[in-house]
């Protein structure tokens, strides 16, 4: 069954490309799911189906994503008069101000977080409820912007894959360097806080902008989703804030879970290779520091990671890093213009397609995570 990743990027059922998609089955149905949920007639929200669909054009259009861009559009133009005169205006001058506090203040949001997420600020999300949104719908705003994020770069991906072409077998394995791993001397051994450039690999707190929920009045569902989503979710700001929309959280945590932790192709430290270097290049230093660590603890060196803080565009031990750091780079900045050319040195350095997948979704996923990180709240050193 094709979705609207596989209709946009053009994947034939059966295909190589849509074949491989699929083996990463729960990712296309929490993606679709969380689409249909944030887009959908279905959401209980003051915030309409054709402003968030309006909302989600204009996004995808200033990341360069023309494709979905043209898909948002043509569902927003399809409900007729819903599409007030404020919001035909973005559809048909883009760039627009409306001249209604509300609709701008959410356009400011959107097209600063579309490409440069790191540029927006507390002041930015506070113009939000100031100009008449709840808080509720204040962070399902985020949510959107954030899947957007991750669906746009994704789709771009995707179709890069589809014209790059399949392949059926595995690569060859790649040889393996005779000299044992010796830990750089100029680096603190992994365990130890690796701190450079404003990043760092230790144990971050992150405090919301926005009041969050109180656990003991929270509803029966924001607590089921509090209890299913992380050990300490009560008592973290990230998910009691989160947890004012508490369908979109469940979604994207089973598409977050999919992702990282699905057995197989791209190796655990690789996906957080990825996932650093997106969050590097967005300088979301709260996701930079969580994912560090996670790499240190799975490949037990933290080399890269050094690499990544200091300089993201050289970094890399290795060609499958360097590899995938650049890759997620492009898929980053630049997602319209990414293409087939920036697979192309993944499969030369041995990753099969089901592993160059995985890069492509971590990559994309740290998008949407790196803008609720940095757009909801800020991160807080919990040691001088």
């Amino acid at each position: 069954m094709t979705d609207t990743i596989d209709r946009l990027a053009g994947l034939e059922q059966g295909s190589p490309t849509f074949t491989t998609r699929h083996e990463r089955e729960k990712v296309a149905l929490a993606t679709q799911a969380c689409e249909d949920l944030l887009l959908g007639s279905q959401l209980d929200s003051a915030l309409s189906q054709a402003e968030r669909l309006v909302l989600a054009a204009e996004q995808a259009r200033v990341s360069g994503v023309s494709t979905l861009e043209a898909e948002y559009r043509s569902r927003a133009e399809a409900l007729g008069d819903a599409v007030t005169p404020e919001l035909r205006a973005i559809l048909d001058q883009p760039g627009t101000q409306t001249g209604n506090a509300r609709l701008d203040a959410m356009l400011h949001f959107v097209r600063t977080l579309a490409l440069n997420p790191a540029q927006s600020d507390q002041a930015a999300l506070l113009a939000i409820p100031a100009a008449g949104l709840s808080l509720n719908d204040t962070v399902l705003l985020a949510q959107l912007i954030g899947f957007v994020a991750y669906q746009a770069r994704l789709l771009a991906g995707v179709k890069a894959m589809g014209e790059l072409g399949g392949v059926t077998e595995a690569p060859a394995a790649q040889p393996v360097d005779a000299a044992p791993f010796v830990h750089p001397a100029n680096l603190p051994p992994p365990g130890e806080p690796l701190r450079r450039n404003g990043f760092t690999s230790e144990t971050l707190d992150w405090k919301a902008w926005l009041q969050v929920l109180d656990p003991g009045t929270a509803t029966p569902e924001q607590q089921h989703v509090l209890e299913v989503s992380h050990p300490k979710a009560k008592s973290m700001d990230f998910y009691l804030l989160l947890a004012r929309q508490p369908q979109v959280l469940l979604e994207r945590s089973q598409a977050f879970n999919a992702i990282m932790y699905a057995p197989g192709g791209l190796s655990r430290a690789e996906r957080e290779v990825a996932a650093t270097a997106v969050s590097r290049s967005n300088g979301c230093v709260y996701c930079a520091s969580v994912h560090a660590q996670r790499f240190e603890q799975l490949a037990k060196r933290n080399d890269v990671m050094a690499q990544l803080f200091d300089e993201p565009d050289t970094a890399g031990t290795n060609a499958r890093e360097r590899a995938i750091i650049q890759a997620s780079l492009t898929l980053t900045r630049a997602p319209g213009s990414f293409g087939p050319q920036q697979l192309q040195p993944l499969r030369d350095a041995g990753l099969s397609d089901l592993e160059i997948l995985d890069m492509l979704h971590s990559a994309a996923l740290f998008g949407w995570a790196n803008r609720l990180m940095l757009n909801l709240g800020v991160e807080l050193y919990s040691t001088p």
